[in-house]
């Protein structure tokens, strides 16, 4: 590919992630404008907080994955917030090109207030002593059955 492919592709594809972004602000913003309640759909926001087990220095797990998980639903507790929890394994390159794995508790929270995420997640990063914590959000389309 020639460098000016390249610079036109490039162009190309951070206008698109523009255009989704703007597109998924105002999703978010608006989560239940135009939300279908027939059929007892409903639109909502999930958010996933991916946090690390791995200590940020040592880049090693310093406690059992039990006992983290006990910490993550204490957390929920405290802010009184619905929640789900997963565990999933995988792994990343590191700033200096090291290879880690890593042990990854996933939190969804559904229609969270904003401000309560982003407690949530500094508490976690900084109770897990983690770098960073990522944050997800998806609007979705849910029922409830009875």
């Amino acid at each position: 590919m020639h460098y000016g492919d390249y610079m036109l592709l490039r162009q190309h594809l951070l206008h698109q992630q523009q255009l989704l972004q703007k597109h998924l602000a105002g999703a978010l913003l608006h989560p239940r404008e135009g939300a279908s309640e027939s059929g007892g759909k409903i639109q909502m926001v999930e958010t996933k907080l991916y946090v690390g087990l791995n200590d940020a220095d040592t880049k090693k797990q310093l406690l059992e994955t039990e006992e983290y998980l006990k910490q993550l639903k204490e957390i929920c507790f405290t802010y009184h917030v619905p929640f789900s929890v997963g565990l999933e394994e995988g792994g990343y390159f590191h700033d200096n090109g090291e290879y880690v794995e890593e042990k990854t508790l996933v939190l969804t929270l559904i229609d969270a207030e904003q401000d309560t995420i982003q407690k949530i997640a500094k508490d976690l990063r900084t109770l897990f002593h983690q770098e960073s914590v990522l944050l997800t959000e998806d609007v979705i389309r849910g029922s409830y059955v009875s």
